[in-house]
């Protein structure tokens, strides 16, 4: 089990750092990037095996994985081109 919470952190801090590398324009600091990375799998590892039980590692790295993406993307800012007024304005 802590082998596992321990690949799922690795794992939530490859993704941050590949959307560090891939999207750094558009992120906040480097440190609220890394760590909500690492925070979103572990959250994402508890929830996929707190679910499935002991014996499906395969899925619940998969779970982390899929919960450390997602909340990288909340932290996402709109690219600076894409700026459009309102229609009422």
């Amino acid at each position: 089990m802590i082998l596992e919470a321990l690949v799922s952190a690795v794992l939530g801090l490859v993704l941050a750092w590949a959307a560090l590398h891939r999207l750094s324009h558009r992120l906040p600091a480097r440190a609220l990037v890394l760590a909500t990375g690492v925070a979103g799998a572990l959250f994402g590892d508890f929830v996929t095996h707190s679910a499935l039980g002991p014996g499906s590692a395969v899925v619940a790295l998969l779970g982390a994985a899929v919960v450390s993406a997602a909340s990288l993307s909340l932290l996402l800012r709109p690219a600076a081109g894409l700026r459009r007024r309102s229609a009422t304005a």
